[in-house]
């Protein structure tokens, strides 16, 4: 059974990481997220859920201007061409909808098959903001209860840059 908001939510306090969440209508895309979000501060995101023929799953999370080139992306990650996964596997491994993509999803992986990926830019932020397992809500946390919250989950991530070569 995947993890809900208030279970998460739930248990980021528990390992001493300070939320705030916001609630809003459903968010499906960057540009919704933009139009919508108001005046919530820190760094904005977007999130890929992607697999490659070879079997690896990958779950990028880029500030949400940050470039990403799917089509060299596999180069960078050393891995098979990349596509994006399907609503099916994404329930089966993040527990989540289209839409409410984020690094919190990984709590559901338990298995470890998803590798997550941050992008550097996104590191330089204090406050990096996501879904809290769903779409209808955004979580801003620290960036550094970010890396425990993933250290925490045993899904160390790498940090990439995604600065064009």
């Amino acid at each position: 059974m995947a993890w809900t908001r208030e279970q998460l939510l739930t248990h980021l306090a528990d390992l001493g990481i300070e939320t705030e969440t916001v609630d809003h209508p459903p968010l499906f895309t960057v540009e919704q997220s933009q139009a919508l979000r108001g005046d919530i501060p820190g760094a904005h995101t977007k999130n890929l859920f992607l697999k490659c023929k070879k079997g690896s799953i990958w779950l990028i999370t880029a500030l949400e201007d940050t470039p990403i080139d799917l089509k060299t992306l596999h180069h960078k990650l050393g891995s098979g061409r990349l596509s994006f996964g399907n609503a099916q596997l994404l329930d089966e491994l993040l527990g989540v909808a289209p839409g409410a993509v984020s690094t919190f999803g990984v709590i559901n992986d338990k298995e470890g098959r998803v590798s997550v990926v941050l992008d550097e830019g996104l590191m330089q932020y204090e406050r990096i903001n996501l879904h809290p397992l769903v779409n209808t809500a955004t979580t801003g946390i620290s960036r550094d209860g970010v890396m425990r919250f993933l250290t925490a989950c045993n899904h160390p991530p790498k940090i990439m840059d995604f600065s064009p070569e």
